[in-house]
């Protein structure tokens, strides 16, 4: 995306604001797309805080809801934002099909994923999902976690029903009993086990 070359300039100056230079303002835009997603705390720190609005008063800054990091990466891929939250896989994935995305942040310890069950589910041990439907996104660390932890349990993923849905409605799924376990990210997680 020829846009690359602005967005790099734009990820300089939000940091050299961080550290009080305000010397790249000029080359700010006018309007600045972002997306916010729950798998994404940091995003949504920085829109519930307003802090790009207050670094950035005299740009426009829009948030999009994006509910995996597959959604982001698509609006990324079709110039609907300009910065997009995602997992490590689906980075990868994307750039491996020929993405052009860079990469300018990473949390370095982020809670990654994990497995949920309903509180009652008799479901006690991995080999329990066995022909069992399990929730997770496509091409997301979550799947990716699913799958090598059905292979440690020498399970492979026939042995089980893989249900492809996004974060929150893999929640849902859960949480209605339409699911009999799920892998997602925190803060769903968390919400979740609550």
């Amino acid at each position: 995306m020829h846009t690359f070359s602005l967005k790099t300039k734009i990820l300089f100056t939000l940091v050299t604001l961080s550290f009080g230079s305000q010397s790249s303002l000029a080359a700010l835009p006018d309007t600045l797309i972002l997306d916010y997603a729950y798998y994404a705390p940091t995003s949504l720190l920085v829109k519930e805080q307003k802090l790009l609005e207050k670094a950035l008063p005299k740009t426009e800054i829009k948030w999009v809801f994006s509910q995996g990091s597959n959604r982001s990466l698509e609006y990324l891929n079709i110039d609907s934002l300009d910065f997009s939250s995602t997992t490590g896989l689906a980075a990868a994935l994307s750039r491996a099909n020929g993405s052009p995305i860079k990469t300018v942040y990473i949390q370095s310890q982020p809670e990654w994923t994990a497995l949920v069950v309903a509180k009652n589910s008799p479901i006690k041990s991995l080999k329990d999902l066995k022909g069992k439907k399990t929730a997770a996104t496509k091409g997301t660390d979550p799947f990716l976690f699913t799958l090598q932890a059905l292979e440690t349990a020498g399970l492979n993923k026939k042995e089980v029903q893989l249900v492809h849905l996004q974060d929150p409605d893999g929640k849902t799924a859960l949480e209605r009993g339409q699911v009999d376990a799920w892998a997602g990210l925190d803060p769903l997680m968390a919400a979740a086990q609550i």
